[in-house]
């Protein structure tokens, strides 16, 4: 990597931003990658010295360690804990008893030293950030330039088709039919360097995922993929190309599914939403970079289309298939409605959650519709877990009428059953009386409340400096259960826990973090606030300590 600020940013920087979120609400956590801290380096060796590779022949492994390719493959191996007591254990169940939950990790620092300390049996738990943010800082200790990548409507394609199907019933509840599925955002790296199996014009940004989703060569790994081959639709070079290229340019299709006579219908095609707003973090600062167009051609373009078609080409000869659209074309056919939920007011957790279904007959004939609505909560991989709210409505619409339907969604309604991703995902299925079915779906994260962060006064080295850490509850009922941690490579060591008393309705808490700066330089602080209403309400700060 030829750019110095490129080389500082993407080695030399301790402390990153992930983003999280969905499509329509895109937020930022930070995490402090630690990779020069005390150990940190001799447990990123001790990973290489664990790994299926060495084991099975110790001299090539060694023999290969001057490799990116081999490392970072390797590296996307034993960071999840499948098949080789890798770091970190993986867990989407909601239920973390026993562990941590992974909403409540800041930074890589403890998880490796909780690996190493434990006889390198695997921590519990992760989810993709954090096995991503654990990878960033492996590759960074060794000197592989890396960032974190985070993809909004994330396909995972498990028939390896390039489509991902989607399934409600008849009432629009979404359904877990089939392996397919669309997170709401997934985490993976990228890290730089040359490919020299593939040739020059494949050398730069390559992806590795630790998250372990899918087997590659018989093992939870994935990458090295390198980009441009991404981008132009190469899915027949090493490594896991087509279930990447998947991910950000799948197809999706969302079928009807009859529970009385198990028949399946496909109702809509979607050729635009997976792969929005692929993000990371910009080089020096904070703000969010939109790397899509590195990953793709502009979504509905001529060119982006012509390297689908290649794509599903070079597949095709291996796995033979024929699309959906082939099989069904009705479902290609012009929408006679357009649907849209639009939010309508703030969406914080506590309170209800107002929207408006927005439905226009885009015919200049009339059309009477009925709609089927739900509300479900939902974890961030997609996964249906609770139903909250139904209703059902029926509308005539004249020739180009709109019309609005206004939903609430009480906070009573949500409140237990909302996961710590604090997301809600609403569906309308709309059938029309000529017969033609559509749904209009969104997907909604509800603010938690803020924490308010304040240095007093001035950083320096081996100085005390006080952080106030301001927490309200916005609620009208008791918060309890409250702990505030706090993390920050060179500004404390290990990580602080302070457990603070309940808090009535509307109550402020204060707490002092107390810090002694080791050495001079941009710092990052991170604080993780959680209560039995509010998981993992996170801030950051930057402090700039003097010698």
């Amino acid at each position: 990597m030829s750019n110095s600020v490129e080389r500082q940013e993407y080695v030399m920087e301790e402390f990153g931003i992930i983003f999280v979120g969905n499509v329509n609400r895109i937020s930022k956590i930070g995490w402090n990658y630690g990779q020069f801290q005390e150990d940190i380096l001799n447990i990123c060796l001790a990973m290489l010295d664990r790994s299926l590779s060495y084991r099975k022949d110790p001299a090539t492994d060694v023999s290969r360690r001057n490799d990116p390719k081999h490392v970072g493959r390797v590296l996307s191996a034993m960071v999840n804990s499948n098949d080789d007591n890798g770091v970190v254990l993986g867990n989407w169940s909601g239920n973390y008893t026993g562990g941590t939950s992974p909403g409540s990790w800041t930074g890589s620092i403890e998880i490796l030293r909780k690996w190493k300390d434990a006889g390198f049996k695997p921590v519990k738990y992760g989810q993709c950030w954090v096995f991503a943010s654990v990878l960033t800082t492996v590759l960074r200790s060794l000197g592989i330039p890396t960032r974190a990548i985070s993809n909004f409507n994330s396909a995972h394609d498990v028939d390896r088709n390039l489509t991902v199907d989607e399934y409600v019933d008849g009432s629009g509840n979404p359904l877990s039919l089939g392996g397919d599925s669309v997170w709401n955002f997934h985490v993976w790296n990228e890290g730089w360097f040359t490919r020299s199996d593939l040739g020059p014009s494949y050398n730069g940004w390559q992806i590795l995922d630790a998250t372990p989703q899918e087997r590659s060569a018989g093992i939870f790994q994935c990458g090295p993929a390198s980009l441009k081959a991404i981008k132009e639709g190469d899915v027949d070079l090493d490594h896991d190309t087509p279930f990447v290229f998947a991910e950000v340019n799948a197809d999706r299709i969302t079928w009807r599914y009859d529970t009385t006579t198990r028949e399946t219908k496909p109702i809509f095609s979607d050729t635009r939403s997976i792969g929005q707003f692929t993000s990371t973090k910009a080089v020096g600062s904070y703000a969010r970079v939109d790397v899509t167009g590195d990953y793709k051609y502009a979504e509905g373009s001529e060119k982006e289309r012509q390297v689908f078609e290649k794509a599903r080409r070079k597949l095709g000869t291996v796995h033979p298939f024929a699309s959906t659209l082939e099989k069904h074309p009705e479902i290609d056919q012009k929408p006679e409605i357009s649907g849209k939920f639009k939010v309508d007011g703030i969406l914080e957790i506590g309170k209800d959650i107002s929207l408006i279904l927005v439905l226009k007959n885009l015919t200049s004939a009339p059309k009477t519709l009925k709609a089927s609505m739900t509300a479900w909560t939902i974890v961030y991989t997609g996964k249906p877990i609770h139903e909250v709210w139904k209703d059902t409505l029926s509308a005539t619409f004249a020739s180009k009428e709109e019309k609005q339907f206004p939903i609430k969604i009480a906070y009573a309604a949500y409140q237990k059953l909302l996961t710590r991703d604090n997301m809600i995902r609403v569906t309308a299925l709309c059938q029309i009386e000529s017969g033609i079915e559509m749904v209009v779906e969104r997907t909604i994260t509800l603010d938690n409340p803020e924490l308010i962060m304040q240095v007093i006064g001035d950083a320096k080295v081996n100085e005390p400096l006080n952080v106030e850490v301001v927490f309200t509850n916005p609620l009208d009922q008791e918060v309890k259960d409250c702990v505030l941690q706090a993390e920050g490579s060179d500004l404390l060591k290990g990580k602080l826990k302070i457990e603070m008393p309940s808090l009535k309705p509307r109550q402020s808490s204060t707490e002092l973090v107390e810090i002694i700066p080791t050495k001079s330089g941009t710092k990052q602080l991170l604080i993780n606030f959680t209560c039995d209403k509010f998981p993992d309400v996170k801030a950051f700060e930057t402090i700039n300590v003097s010698t």
